[in-house]
């Protein structure tokens, strides 16, 4: 019987190539240290030779090991954040640098899957088979080679695609309290848009939310395709830091591959205090209502990554969560001069349950005018005009001080005003395509739309939006 080497098929079809990569690749030093003390968040190390970012294994003595990230570094210490709890960690437990940072796990078979921080599955259904690697931090694309945003992007919400329309590639903010309704709207987004790939990050939510916004507000039809990326509040800080990072990863891989893709992250608000938990620990000495100096340069670098390429665009919503109701504290006040427009969502609107909550008139999408025809324009306007007259003067109205004849300005805000609610109320299972949004726009301001109105780069000939 011949040997294997002298196999003439296989000797044609064997090839070390795939081996040879592997070996150019690795690192042939192990760079180790150990760990010197434990101040809460913060793990000192005398080693290894590490660069920021860094991502080390901590060895512990019952053969476990901690996903760790160098955050920190001076001439003879080296400071960790963990990934996991801390717990078991010793002095003298072992330190080992792998050279590299985070990076992502990407590829088609994410669709559908739920990831950690790190990349990995955490919903129970096996291991993802990726096609590549991002890297979880990276710098935002050179402004010059970013495609203008001239094509308009279906949320399935009335109040946003009448008024507020937001444009492919556009990044606004969704700015509001707690319990307003920020997490019911993104699911609802999530459902009914018309971009290719949904990427959610939920960033320090609540463990029981996590799986009623899976179940409840994404809905199968939603999670199908998207790809969500968890952090709960009750991880590490470096976790829900990484989080909104990592699915900023995941979205650029799918713009990469020429996709429109939808990424909605629940919140960067608690991504900011994740950077600023680290960098107290750190010693950086804080700034603006507690913010460290660092907080206010990583949201810009986070928020920038989005935006259109020659490839695919990332059209953003990031939830804002604003304390006490503040709209002008210093996260919503940093994220808002950031990014393309804002929604506001009330909470005297939730209240009187009027959902979506969007307050039409302190909301913006700078982009706006840009993805509109100009008759859909003048309509949204004739519309606002009307909600700002009955705004202005509903005082006089509820008490019954204005009489009516007195102002046909204000007679017709008084009359549109009911139909303008119905309008702009939607329920949470009810898709409302583009057109149907135009038609009922145009029949509320008594007006008639042209075909060029209804396409997604109305200005256009029709023929080249086909």
């Amino acid at each position: 019987m011949a040997s294997v080497l002298e196999n003439d098929d296989f000797n044609d079809n064997f090839s070390f190539e795939k081996y040879l990569t592997q070996i150019s690749e690795s690192e042939p030093i192990m760079y180790v240290g150990y760990v010197t003390a434990v101040n809460g968040l913060e793990i000192l190390s005398k080693g290894p030779i590490a660069q920021i970012g860094e991502i080390c294994t901590i060895k512990l003595p019952d053969g476990k090991t901690i996903l760790s990230e160098v955050a920190g570094l001076d001439e003879k210490t080296v400071k960790l954040t963990a990934y996991g709890d801390t717990q078991g960690i010793q002095v003298g437990c072992e330190v080992v640098g792998s050279g590299k940072t985070l990076q992502v796990p990407v590829g088609w078979s994410l669709l559908g899957r739920t990831i950690d921080a790190t990349g990995k599955p955490c919903d129970g259904l096996g291991e993802i088979v990726p096609e590549a690697y991002y890297p979880a931090i990276a710098p935002a694309p050179d402004a010059m080679t970013k495609l203008p945003i001239n094509r308009r992007i279906t949320t399935g919400v009335r109040a946003i695609d009448s008024m507020i329309t937001i444009g492919k590639g556009q990044r606004i903010g969704i700015f509001a309290g707690s319990g307003v309704g920020k997490s019911t709207l993104l699911g609802t987004v999530a459902r009914n848009t018309d971009a290719d790939i949904n990427v959610i990050g939920l960033v320090g939510e609540r463990g029981r939310e996590v799986l009623e916004f899976i179940n409840r507000d994404l809905g199968s039809e939603g999670m199908k395709r998207s790809v969500v990326v968890v952090a709960k509040g009750d991880e590490p800080s470096i976790c829900r830091l990484r989080a909104a990072q990592v699915c900023t990863a995941v979205a650029e891989f799918f713009r990469d591959q020429g996709k429109d893709v939808m990424l909605m992250m629940d919140n960067v608000t608690r991504f900011a205090k994740a950077q600023r938990e680290i960098s107290l620990a750190n010693g950086e000495p804080p700034a603006q209502n507690g913010y460290t100096p660092s907080v206010f340069d990583s949201i810009p670098k986070l928020l920038e990554r989005t935006g259109t390429n020659d490839k695919g665009s990332i059209t953003a919503l990031y939830a804002v969560l604003v304390d006490g109701d503040d709209m002008n504290e210093p996260i919503a006040d940093t994220v808002r001069g950031v990014l393309d427009g804002h929604i506001v969502l009330s909470r005297k609107l939730a209240s009187s349950y009027h959902y979506p909550a969007i307050d039409v008139l302190a909301s913006l999408s700078r982009s706006g005018k840009h993805v509109t025809g100009k008759a859909t324009q003048k309509a949204a306007g004739k519309i606002r005009e009307w909600m700002a007259v009955y705004q202005n003067n509903i005082q006089m109205i509820n008490t019954g001080i204005y009489q009516k004849g007195s102002s046909a300005s204000i007679d017709q805000a008084i009359d549109k005003h009911e139909l303008i609610e119905e309008f702009l109320k939607q329920d949470t299972d009810e898709r409302c395509t583009m057109k149907q949004t135009l038609d009922r726009l145009a029949e509320l301001a008594e007006m008639e739309l042209p075909e060029t109105d209804y396409n997604e780069n109305p200005n256009l000939p029709v023929t080249e939006n086909l």
